[in-house]
């Protein structure tokens, strides 16, 4: 697949000495090229997710290994968009590639993604490129051999999340209730800020103090506001914590523990 560059000129001075940031638009997928060089394996982000939030950049590696008889010489493009809608955001700021044998190399292509450059860069509702991702490259020989390689990996690109656990009244007497508040909430790529997650499954997690792991107890919906609300009777001191598991377009997060004592 060919990628095309749909950016504003606003977008492109961003980043001085670096290559602009490029939104990529998709079409029909294919791989062409001359010789016998080839990619082989591609790993995006060590085998994890991409969390984007509101403010922070992250940046994040796609390593390449690529095999042809003369040797690889290296990458001459890489990009990733949203496998739904065909198009995403991508900053390739380098590439670092590393020798394996006379054949075979790995080349690592640093991606970034600067939250505060989506809106008004892209058409449509940004939050909804949330989700399967795909890697494209074109890879170069020593001998001039050269192959553009399309989806040569997928990987996931989630909405940062946040979580918060709160529990009350401290300290509390045994067999009495305890009122178990949070919030869970994940970033909106349009406007930059965290709202509430709705309509979801949370899990209610407990470790007895003195113990090292916690387990679930319950689990609890969020509301229209992504607030949650429960109440369980208190046998022994410990400490409480909500746990989301995440979807396709959110990212799992744990919010931290709330310790409560017995009077």
């Amino acid at each position: 697949m060919r990628g095309r560059t749909a950016g504003r000129a606003a977008g492109l001075g961003v980043m001085a000495g670096a290559a602009a940031l490029t939104l990529l638009c998709a079409t029909a997928a294919q791989a062409e090229g001359r010789g016998d060089v080839r990619v082989t394996k591609t790993v995006v982000n060590n085998g994890n997710n991409v969390i984007i939030g509101t403010t922070a950049r992250v940046t994040y590696p796609i390593a390449i290994t690529i095999r042809d008889n003369s040797g690889a010489k290296g990458l001459t493009r890489v990009s990733v968009f949203s496998k739904s809608k065909g198009w995403g955001f991508s900053d390739w700021t380098g590439t670092r590639c590393e020798k394996q044998s006379s054949t075979t190399s790995v080349c690592t292509a640093t991606m970034t993604v600067a939250p505060g450059w989506l809106p008004g860069s892209v058409p449509g509702d940004i939050n909804t490129i949330a989700g399967l991702w795909q890697v494209n490259a074109t890879v170069k020989a020593n001998d001039g051999d050269y192959w553009i390689s399309d989806d040569i990996a997928e990987f996931k690109m989630k909405r940062a999340s946040k979580l918060t656990t709160d529990a009350t009244p401290e300290p509390v007497a045994k067999g009495a209730s305890l009122t178990i508040k949070g919030k869970l909430s994940r970033a909106n790529w349009e406007d930059l800020k965290y709202h509430g997650f709705t309509g979801q499954t949370v899990k209610l997690q407990y470790r007895k103090a003195g113990a090292e792991h916690y387990s679930t107890v319950k689990t609890v919906k969020t509301d229209s506001s992504g607030n949650l609300s429960t109440k369980v009777t208190v046998t022994a001191a410990g400490s409480w914590r909500y746990f989301f598991p995440g979807t396709t377009t959110t990212a799992r997060v744990v919010s931290k523990g709330d310790a409560v004592a017995l009077k």
